[in-house]
């Protein structure tokens, strides 16, 4: 029996699948929908003999208008090709759906690469021991970043959502009123998306994807790996940049920030919410009941309650889930254990925070920042000839300065907005939790001074006893080659190691 390579079942799960969705979709009822399909291919080979003409894109438009076009007005012709590029965006979206839909057909979900095939693989060689060892101490930490320009709008999510799961059903009835839903529903906005529409944008994949496949992966190594022994919650942690990322996008701000974090707090308790809806209506036993009622009760009151601490704090929260736990074990046969565990998984792994969000920001901003800091306030603590030191006297100088400073006291913009941020942190840590955010970035890090200024900031902002880690980002390839050096003087100071083992 010929083997079936994976070009051969993409091509016949995946592309022709979307050929024949696609004709579907030329047939709606849309008024100029059959003259934009039926000219599209002609306009696409047109470019393809242009491009290998080499003629510049202007050329090769004008020259198709001309040709097929004749008899339209300039008004028309502007709007067959907006028309191109919005029958092209909803055959990207279709062809998503479809590959989605697809994937596990596509795939070898047990090939290589996958958990069960390195399971087998570890246990056919004796390595389980090793294995075990190694994932107790493995982090993995995908870091969501903003590129506005490459999202959909949270309708599309959807639709693509909805498309795929009756691809899979091959429910032609509903494919075709999702069609129809397509092509009804804006893919751009009147206005650009701030950055908190990103953080929301983004925040999507967090609900939909991520909340379900990390605790999947969790659950498989705990259940196939470790036997059901293990507690490695940071397995996988998701990093969120959108709302946080000051050097990535000029406009945010410490209330985009804070909305952000209260956003990212809320979803996760809103998930929470849904999944203790369904088990409250299997846990329906003696001591058990106007427990888990009181828990939905309090999780649905904090899914709103973004301004106040959560109804029910995480570690009440925890007990109660463990409470209902040991009960279902001790007193109705473990009924239902796996379902609740699953749940008990996520709260330990996301936490109230969901992701955590980094705070980012140029090297060049913090030097300005800290300049603004010393001159107005520490200008009296520091030797005279600060300026002209050598960087570790500078450090040695710095690592001695003491003092409180507060955003409320500067007029400054960059500098108050700065302080703001670090302040910010210790706000969203006790909303969040040390999850929430505990991470600042030092975006085109080129020396030790540089972390220093910021750590030093930090401390005159939140005190010596602050969790927050200080992350160096070298960007340049002779800031690479330096950063071995650049660290150990880092670690070297005796202020920073004491920071570190804390």
């Amino acid at each position: 029996m010929k083997k079936i390579t994976k070009k051969e079942r993409f091509q016949e799960n995946v592309l022709s699948r979307f050929h024949v969705y696609n004709s579907i979709f030329q047939t709606l009822p849309y008024d100029s929908i059959s003259d934009t399909g039926n000219l599209l291919p002609i306009f696409t080979e047109f470019c393809k003999l242009g491009y290998e003409k080499k003629l510049d894109p202007k050329t090769i438009v004008e020259g198709f208008l001309s040709k097929y076009c004749e008899s339209y007005s300039e008004e028309e012709k502007i709007s067959l090709i907006f028309r191109f590029i919005q029958y092209v965006e909803r055959q990207v979206v279709l062809f998503d759906a479809i590959e989605d839909a697809s994937f596990t057909k596509v795939n070898n979900m047990d090939g290589v690469g996958t958990l069960r095939n390195l399971k087998e693989l570890v246990e056919s060689s004796n390595k389980t021991k090793e294995l075990k060892k190694y994932l107790s101490s493995f982090k993995i930490r995908p870091v969501l970043t903003a590129h506005p320009t490459q999202f959909y709008p949270g309708s599309v999510l959807g639709i693509i959502t909805d498309l795929a799961s009756s691809i899979e059903k091959n429910d032609l009835t509903e494919i075709k009123n999702i069609l129809l839903q397509l092509g009804k529903t804006p893919f751009f906005k009147q206005k650009k998306p701030s950055p908190y529409d990103e953080a929301v944008s983004l925040s999507w994949y967090l609900e939909n994807v991520f909340y379900y496949s990390v605790s999947n992966i969790f659950k498989y190594v705990k259940t196939n790996i470790f036997e059901n022994k293990y507690d490695h919650y940071n397995l996988i942690s998701i990093g969120f940049w959108p709302g946080g990322d000051r050097d990535g996008n000029p406009y945010v701000t410490s209330e985009i920030t804070s909305k952000t974090a209260k956003k990212l707090r809320s979803n996760i308790i809103k998930n929470y919410y849904r999944d203790i809806r369904v088990l409250r209506r299997k846990l329906t036993f003696k001591k058990i009941e106007d427990v888990i009622i009181e828990i939905e009760d309090s999780l649905w009151m904090s899914i709103f309650e973004t301004n106040k601490e959560p109804k029910l704090k995480l570690e009440s929260l925890k007990e109660k889930l463990n409470f209902i736990k040991e009960t279902l074990i001790n007193e109705h046969k473990s009924l239902f254990l796996n379902e609740l565990q699953d749940l008990i998984d996520k709260v330990n792994i996301f936490g109230y925070h969901f992701a955590t969000l980094d705070i980012r920001q140029d090297s060049a901003i913090h030097s300005e920042v800290f300049s603004e800091i010393i001159n107005n306030y520490f200008k009296k603590e520091l030797v005279s000839n600060f300026d002209s030191l050598t960087e570790d006297k500078k450090i040695l100088s710095l690592s001695s300065l003491k003092g409180t400073i507060k955003s409320s006291e500067f007029e400054n913009e960059i500098a108050k907005s700065t302080i703001e941020s670090i302040e910010l942190i210790n706000n969203i840590q006790i909303s969040n939790g040390e999850k929430g955010c505990h991470r600042y970035i030092i975006s085109n890090t080129n020396s030790s001074l540089n972390i220093f200024e910021l750590f030093t900031i930090i401390r005159l902002t939140l005190g010596n006893d602050f969790n927050i880690d200080v992350i160096p980002l070298f960007e340049s390839v002779s800031d690479l080659d330096n950063a071995s050096q650049i660290m150990h003087k880092v670690y070297s100071n005796k202020l920073y190691r004491n920071h570190l083992n804390k």
